[in-house]
């Protein structure tokens, strides 16, 4: 009997109850419907018990985007064991320090990762048992293999709503990765606010290409699935390859970082494909410039909605009719904000000592709603910093207006602090990012012995432009406080990013801040 989903397995049971022969996934040539899906899922969790886990033991997996990546998932999602990510991109201390911290019995890996898994298993130390998703193994079980002894009928626990679902790390830019614990029901509720928001149908055909370690590409997945659609997985991005997927399976919704829909744009065979079936881009990590949204615009039309919030919690929404660059002086205002509070959510922006600052005025921002991290793993210091009274203390800075859109400002520990004065990292980027020249600009704070810190602006540069640090500089001092305008300017050939792509201002200033004289 279907009933309103109050887990994730109560998702699979209903989509595979009402939608059994209705494609969820796509990967390259294989379709699984939501039936296929159910059973494998459900042979999974009973093969994994079968090792010996018990409820809520984790299961890390280490792989790039793949159909079984989703199968793990489910095989958590539906048994109550917890799904336990792992960054492919980390060096190996890095993995290591996670998967320890987060103590799996399993680890599930792509046998691009074999070599990997070899150098550093000797190091985990409570991997009992290695299954390798795709190929030969002397160490790891073989996945086909171990499906084949679970029994689709033998799920083995049936998971709580307050049981954790996922454990996934965050970025680590504020010292050591933390284990971000999301809960079955969170997840359920969070689904079910995106899916409204992206107005999501059986009918709508996903493309994921952003990470599936990283929560921005799992709980799009998941709102997806909340209406039984189809969601097609790629690899990565690769600009080529996602325009040709958009045309061939005639994907209607998708999920990008703002630089990623830059690429897109100068991809050569962007004028060339057939994009008309795409009612919606949803975009994160950070707004939209408006020279690359007007571009967007013209060639997709008015489909992009941005989503802002973090691993801990979902936040706002700027929705498709809110994007206008050609509209009013108000229409623009709207388009450096991240949006209103997506419904079930609440927005605060609060003083030090966590008193509600008015309207228009610079504070720490707080969220809460039904999806909200239950806390971080092993680190209820943490956690009590973070999670207060239900509400997540983003460590993001920003303003609120009468009509209730959010305006980031800058995360707390990346404000520069210039001769007393604070500068935000975001205004001088804005500031940059409106000359012709420039592509993209990350600004970040240098050691300086007479101002304690000076802005230094990193710029990538549009191809075929040019420009000199002293006419950026110049650029920048029409538009800002002339204390707020640069004073040292890098060109680069791509800045750093984190996987949720958002930049990551961490390694540029290990690059370049120690170093003023740029």
């Amino acid at each position: 009997m279907m009933r309103a989903p109050n887990t994730l397995a109560d998702m699979l049971d209903n989509n595979a109850w009402k939608y059994p022969d209705e494609t969820a996934f796509v990967w390259g040539e294989r379709q699984v419907t939501h039936a296929q899906f159910h059973e494998r899922v459900s042979r999974l969790a009973s093969a994994l018990r079968g090792l010996g886990l018990k409820r809520q033991d984790r299961v890390g997996i280490l792989s790039q985007n793949r159909l079984e990546f989703q199968e793990v998932y489910g095989a958590c999602e539906i048994s109550g064991f917890v799904c336990a990510t792992v960054n492919w991109r980390l060096a190996i201390p890095e993995m290591v320090y996670i998967i320890n911290d987060g103590a799996p019995k399993v680890l599930v890996f792509e046998a691009d990762y074999a070599e990997t898994i070899a150098a550093m298993k000797d190091q985990l130390k409570t991997v009992e048992h290695f299954i390798c998703l795709d190929g030969n193994s002397d160490f790891a079980l073989d996945y086909e293999d171990l499906l084949n002894f679970g029994d689709a009928s033998g799920v083995p626990f049936r998971p709580k709503p307050e049981d954790i679902a996922f454990l996934i790390y965050t970025s680590g830019t504020t010292g050591r990765p933390k284990g971000v614990m999301l809960g079955q029901g969170g997840q359920v509720a969070a689904a079910e606010v995106l899916g409204s928001d992206q107005r999501n149908s059986p009918a709508d055909r996903l493309l994921i290409m952003m990470p599936l370690f990283h929560i921005g590409a799992k709980i799009i997945q998941l709102a997806q699935h909340w209406r039984a659609g189809t969601v097609v997985v790629q690899k990565g991005f690769d600009p080529k390859a996602v325009l040709t997927c958009i045309e061939r399976e005639r994907i209607t919704v998708t999920h990008m970082a703002p630089t990623m829909i830059q690429t897109l744009l100068d991809s050569p065979e962007v004028g060339t494909t057939d994009i008309s079936s795409l009612r919606m881009i949803v975009y994160a990590a950070a707004p939209m410039p408006i020279p690359v949204l007007k571009r967007g615009l013209k060639l997709f039309g008015p489909v992009f909605q941005q989503q802002f919030g973090q691993t801990e919690g979902i936040g706002t929404t700027l929705l498709a009719h809110q994007h206008r660059p050609d509209g009013t002086d108000r229409d623009r205002e709207i388009l450096t904000s991240v949006g209103q509070a997506s419904p079930r959510v609440d927005v605060r922006v609060v003083d030090e000592h966590g008193e509600d600052l008015p309207t228009g005025e610079v504070g720490e921002i707080l969220l809460t709603s039904p999806g909200v991290m239950m806390g971080y793993w092993n680190n209820t210091a943490a956690t009590l910093e973070t999670l207060r009274d239900g509400w997540v203390h983003t460590g993001d800075m920003g303003r609120l207006d009468d009509e209730g859109f959010l305006y980031l400002v800058d995360r707390k520990k990346d404000m520069i602090i210039s001769g007393g004065e604070n500068i935000y990292s975001r205004e001088v980027e804005e500031a940059v990012v409106t000359h012709d020249a420039v592509s993209e600009v990350a600004v970040i704070g240098a050691p300086d012995a007479k101002w304690g810190e000076a802005v230094m602006a990193i710029v990538v540069l549009r191809p075929g432009n040019s420009a000199t640090a002293e006419q950026l500089i110049e650029h920048c001092r029409a538009l800002i406080a002339s204390y707020k305008k640069p004073r040292h300017v890098v060109f680069v050939d791509e800045i750093a990013k984190l996987p949720s792509g958002k930049v990551d201002k961490v390694k540029l200033r290990s690059l370049y801040a120690h170093d003023s004289r740029q």
